[in-house]
């Protein structure tokens, strides 16, 4: 059953219509008293709360309400509605506990997108099958062999990952770069009913805010001056699948607004077409930045951060993963000595405690390439501790000098992946020293291959 709190009979008319063309069962309250009585006795599977609940109100009342429901009935979820004037109210609902919210007008689907992912999320919260699997048992029935590893801290990603791929909620995966975080949103794609569509991977920081509309949304020709044919944007590319939203911290204010309008509406305009266009997506967006510091500092807008932040999975850091360095250092050799046909590689029990009591700063990044780089190296059948120490010292030997090649492309590409070393995949800070924006760093990242994957 489907609450609907409003004191306007036109939209509870209208909200119960929609809601029972889907399947659901609705009952409405049009006054504050009613609404608390019912849900004092009963616990229904979701509640759409307007935050002007009479019209009397600023909106205080409904953040009142919001507060008295989720003291008596914690695991219900609520979604709000409310303008596009009073978003920052709507805001201050998220942090008080609401589920999400709708900004009026509603669009149909996004709307029952909203309730069908609070139910089921709010049904698999409580129910949580995947808490007491092992990593065998996850992955006989999920799919996450890319992902290597056991620890405790991974468990709980993996967990939460199965527990959340069967709904359409966006999810905001966090951690230090390295971390893994693209493997965690192909998992999250692979294991939810959109598998079958495309899964499309977008880095933010690598598109400047002029491309951005062009890019993300597409054009039609004749748009702009070199608009010679039309051309689809990733989220028409997406429609039906999974949009990955890398280096989201990246985004400029102005792309942020443009962003939170078509995740709200789950509508898109082409350039240079006045047409409306209905996509279908799941947003998942990742960042190593710290959002909620960029808030406070005026640089990442709030409503948009709870638009992506419905679920947020933090990554755990390399060196907070125990053994997991081990079986993925054994992967990595294990892969570098099959695709180049080299004997197969171990590592003595003196390398085993190089690498556990090894930093890793650039995480998992930072292991592969030392592993490969050892390897290659000593062309030895077992890996000892000396091997990866001498692999590190001529690592730290060879940053910031700069061989002579025989084109200023060659130069250009040996500066990058020395800088890329130097500061262990940190782009932030390789942009920084190259005198780069993130956006150019992006490019030639992409113009020379260099794998930067997060």
């Amino acid at each position: 059953m489907i609450v609907i709190a409003d004191d306007d009979p036109a939209i509870c008319t209208s909200l119960s219509l929609l809601l029972k063309r889907e399947g659901y069962r609705t009952i409405e309250f049009a006054q504050p008293d009613e609404l608390m009585n019912f849900v004092r006795h009963t616990a229904p599977d979701a509640i759409l709360l307007d935050m002007n609940f009479t019209r009397e109100t600023t909106g205080d009342e409904g953040l009142k309400l919001l507060r008295q429901i989720r003291l008596f009935r914690p695991t219900v979820p609520v979604v709000l509605i409310t303008g596009w004037a009073s978003i920052d109210l709507a805001v201050a609902g998220m942090k008080a506990g609401a589920f999400d919210f709708i900004a009026k007008p509603w669009n149909n689907q996004a709307l029952l997108n909203s309730i069908a992912n609070a139910i089921l999320l709010s049904k698999s919260n409580i129910a949580a099958d995947s808490d007491s699997m092992t990593r065998a048992q996850l992955d006989k029935s999920y799919n996450l062999s890319n992902i290597i590893g056991k620890s405790p801290a991974l468990m709980e990603v993996l967990k939460t990952v199965a527990r959340i791929s069967p709904t359409n909620a966006s999810v905001l995966i966090t951690g230090e770069s390295g971390t893994g975080k693209e493997l965690v949103a192909e998992a999250i794609h692979n294991n939810s009913p959109r598998s079958k569509k495309p899964f499309v991977k977008v880095n933010l920081g690598g598109i400047s805010q002029t491309l951005f509309e062009s890019e993300m949304f597409g054009h039609k020709k004749g748009a702009f001056t070199d608009a010679h044919t039309e051309r689809k944007g990733r989220f028409a590319i997406a429609d039906g699948g999974t949009i990955f939203l890398d280096e989201i911290g990246d985004l400029d204010p102005a792309s942020q607004v443009k962003l939170l309008r078509v995740l709200q509406e789950q509508t898109f305009e082409m350039l240079g077409d006045s047409r409306p266009q209905k996509i279908d997506v799941r947003v998942v967006c990742a960042t190593n930045r710290d959002l909620p510091a960029m808030i406070e500092q005026g640089l990442f807008r709030e409503d948009l951060f709870y638009r992506i932040n419905l679920i947020q999975i933090q990554l755990p850091s390399l060196r907070e993963r125990g053994n997991d360095i081990i079986l993925l250092a054994e992967n990595f050799a294990n892969r570098l000595t099959t695709a180049n046909n080299l004997p197969t590689a171990s590592f003595s029990e003196d390398a085993v405690q190089f690498l556990k009591k090894y930093h890793f700063p650039g995480n998992i990044r930072e292991l592969k390439n030392l592993v490969e780089r050892t390897i290659l190296m000593s062309s030895k059948e077992e890996i000892n501790a000396d091997d990866f120490d001498k692999s590190v010292t001529v690592a730290k030997k060879t940053q910031g000098q700069l061989l002579q090649f025989g084109t200023l492309d060659d130069i250009e590409r040996h500066t990058i992946l020395e800088a890329m070393a130097t500061y262990r995949g940190n782009l932030s800070k390789v942009a920084q020293t190259l005198g780069l924006s993130r956006g150019a760093l992006y490019r030639r990242l992409d113009k020379y291959e260099i794998d930067y994957e997060h």
